[in-house]
């Protein structure tokens, strides 16, 4: 059974309300819940950072790629009518529909959006995943509107440290692993999970603005008022310029 470290009360920003958050086991990144809505601390952040920059973010145009059905995502499908929603999975036609479940597939790298489709691209723990990271970024780019964001969370683990590749995709689709064994993280739309691409650290910032024409900063805040604290809350702010 967890153990509860310590709590205390605030106000969550995914669920709008006065709560309590709760530490369980002192770990910070996906064990400091709200007590109504259990989102984590880069949830959380990630809507203060949506909520600093875009306030009126309810009446724009979202792009939210793999979304969990919790937390941040929750809050901003409930809260914005022009929210739009998509997965990806090899199984599906880009740009169609799961048969059954209905999610659209995209693919970051090479999305069937328009341009300028976007005030606002959000990822959450997903560029980590992605094996060509300039041309994700591109497309990012090529969808948002004039003035628009790409605004996401992504695990900087390696800090001031040079960002690693952890597998490359080759010509042939075949993947070479540079860290044995390969790591794996959840994925909503296939049970056999994500493999992680790369551990980005802080000049992963830089990377993104001369792949794509975005400015991009790094937005951190600590406020236990809000349930933020703990490592690797970091959200990446890209403005298109």
């Amino acid at each position: 059974m967890s153990k509860l470290t310590s709590s205390n009360q605030g106000h969550c920003p995914c669920c709008e309300h006065e709560v309590q958050f709760n530490l369980w086991e002192g770990n910070f990144r996906d064990g400091y819940l709200c007590g109504r809505c259990g989102s984590v601390p880069r949830e959380r952040a990630l809507i203060v950072a949506i909520e600093t920059f875009y306030h009126n973010w309810r009446e724009l145009k979202i792009h939210e790629s793999s979304p969990a059905n919790r937390g941040a995502s929750l809050t901003l499908a409930r809260g914005c009518q022009g929210y739009v929603s998509s997965q990806f999975h090899p199984s599906v036609p880009e740009g169609g529909n799961h048969p059954i479940e209905g999610w659209r597939c995209e693919n970051l790298e090479r999305q069937t959006f328009a341009d300028e489709s976007f005030d606002l691209v959000i990822t959450q723990d997903v560029l980590e995943h992605v094996f060509d990271p300039d041309a994700t970024m591109r497309e990012i780019a090529r969808t948002l509107k004039k003035g628009g964001a790409h605004i996401g969370t992504v695990p900087l683990v390696r800090g001031r440290q040079p960002s690693l590749a952890c597998a490359i995709r080759n010509p042939d689709n075949s993947i070479t692993h540079y860290v044995d064994p390969p790591e794996y993280h959840g994925n909503p739309v296939d049970g056999n999970g994500s493999l992680v691409t790369f551990w980005w650290g802080y000049d992963f910032a830089n990377r993104i603005d001369l792949a794509a024409p975005l400015n991009t900063l790094l937005y951190q805040i600590v406020d236990r008022g809000r349930g933020i604290d703990g490592p690797l809350t970091e959200v990446l702010v890209s403005f298109k310029v």
